[in-house]
């Protein structure tokens, strides 16, 4: 039994999501299949209610390495066929690969930089208190903290650029232009970072923790992991393999991809 979860705000892309998945996911009579779009909402207690029931549930959000939406004043897709949503199972990141020897997508990894800055990125107030049980600014405070114990190195702050804000209208590559390493929870920043040529230190249910550090250390901060190229392309072959446009998953596209990976 298919068991979508739309907000009610009717200009959200879960209204252009859930459909897609009812038509295109398997259905099984006998056994609930709850999906999920973001954290918004009732969602997080209906997540808590299925792990609770041990009922299978899917986070549905934007894709890992994907043409932006508009986001305001209401969501817009402006190109349909170069917009990946990514859908997980259990988390809200996907965190169990199977590899795959093409690509979906022209990505490639370029190499790594040399940088004189530590960005720090954090998640969403929202998933921030999800994940690791504290606020946002508590997160930021805790976490540079922990940096400035571990190196000279200066810092830099970027939140999620949101109407207002110091980040709005403002492109991650040009903070990460001789950035040293970017520090995350659980921000899709880490796989901007990556790309470009930056290594990270996320939250271990990052979806970059497979190629990232995990801690902060005086040896991670000061000499991060930099996996090489081979690793780094296979890991975006594996990011395209878990998100889809809106038609792949109206077409079961989605499923079968999905199937292979659990």
């Amino acid at each position: 039994m298919i068991i979508t979860h739309t907000l009610p705000w009717d200009k959200c892309l879960s209204h252009q999501l859930m459909p897609a998945i009812e038509k295109g996911w398997k259905d099984t009579p006998m056994k609930p299949i709850h999906f999920f779009w973001g954290l918004a909402g009732k969602n997080i207690p209906e997540i808590q209610n299925c792990i609770a029931r041990g009922e299978e549930w899917w986070y549905v959000d934007n894709g890992y390495i994907t043409e932006q939406i508009t986001r305001y004043p209401e969501p817009i897709i402006n190109d349909y066929d170069k917009t990946y949503f990514r859908i997980c199972k259990g988390g809200i990141h996907t965190t169990s690969f199977k590899e795959h020897d093409d690509k979906r997508m022209n990505t490639e990894f370029k190499g790594w930089q040399s940088g004189e800055h530590i960005l720090v990125c954090p998640s969403s107030p929202t998933v921030t208190s999800h994940i690791n049980g504290i606020s946002q600014e508590e997160w930021i405070k805790q976490t540079t903290d922990e940096i400035k114990n571990c190196t000279d190195l200066p810092i830099k702050l970027r939140n999620k650029p949101r109407p207002g804000n110091e980040w709005w209208n403002t492109d991650i590559k040009d903070d990460l232009k001789e950035a040293h390493c970017l520090v995350t929870n659980m921000s899709l920043a880490a796989v901007d970072a990556i790309i470009n040529g930056v290594p990270c230190i996320t939250h271990s249910r990052n979806v970059a923790a497979g190629v990232s550090n995990r801690d902060i250390s005086y040896k991670t901060l000061n000499y991060p992991f930099k996996p090489d190229g081979d690793k780094i392309n296979r890991w975006i072959k594996m990011l395209s393999y878990n998100q889809f446009t809106i038609k792949e998953i109206e077409d079961g596209i989605a499923y079968e991809i999905l199937q292979e990976q659990i």
